[in-house]
């Protein structure tokens, strides 16, 4: 499945390269939101608060009111979790929060959460540099793998999303090795982004039972959508 994914910086939708340089930046929601309609899921990302620089919470609200959303940024209570959701989010994408600075995995906090708005409506966001757990708007990084996180999250969560940082906004392919590795660890839904840029690799993916989010190849047209 492709999940069209919208990051949303300063009030407007844009793509980063490797989370740090703008590359495109877009005004017209409604453009966007109605070529995304058909899709079941879609990504809603507000790097802002991501950042921890502001938000973009009228616009999440406002998106998510009319595309099923699954949405993140800068998620880290129990009550932010909830206010997205009542705002109409499907499910919530968190991740900082679940991972400590000392790099253990808040499993008390996911335990919580979990008990609070349900398993279901929560995707465990695995962002990694260079191998390791990114957090804070990939602005810091944590000492741990997805293989150590994923097994201690599987019982809160219902699914992951692997963000692969070093190839997001290159279109230079996802490393299909990784989803592999990562298919084994776990049995809930498995989401992966960064450098998808073809319908093949997507069909790679499907093929594995993961689904892929692309947001560069989405706005350059290299996928249609």
């Amino acid at each position: 499945m492709l999940i069209p994914s919208i990051d949303l910086l300063g009030g407007r939708i844009v793509q980063l390269v490797q989370g740090e340089k703008l590359r495109l930046a877009f005004d017209d929601f409604e453009y966007w939101i109605e070529k995304f309609a058909k899709y079941p899921l879609v990504q809603l990302i507000d790097l802002d608060a991501a950042m921890r620089q502001g938000d973009n919470a009228a616009l999440v609200a406002q998106i998510a009111k009319r595309l099923p959303c699954q949405v993140g940024g800068g998620i880290h209570t129990i009550e932010r979790a909830r206010e997205v959701l009542d705002a109409g989010a499907q499910r919530v994408i968190l991740g900082s929060a679940l991972f400590s600075a000392e790099g253990t995995v808040n499993t008390t906090f996911a335990a919580s959460l979990a008990a609070a708005i349900g398993a279901g409506r929560i995707v465990a966001g695995i962002d990694t540099k260079n191998g390791r757990i990114a957090v804070k708007g990939w602005k810091a990084q944590v000492e741990l793998t997805p293989d150590d996180a994923i097994p201690q999250l599987e019982p809160h969560v219902g699914a992951y999303l692997y963000t692969h940082v070093d190839g997001e906004g290159l279109m230079q392919g996802f490393p299909i090795g990784v989803a592999e590795r990562l298919r084994r660890l776990t049995k809930r839904q498995l989401i992966v982004a960064g450098g998808i840029r073809s319908q093949q690799e997507i069909d790679a993916l499907h093929a594995l039972n993961v689904d892929a989010v692309a947001g560069m190849a989405v706005y350059t047209n290299l996928l249609a959508v």
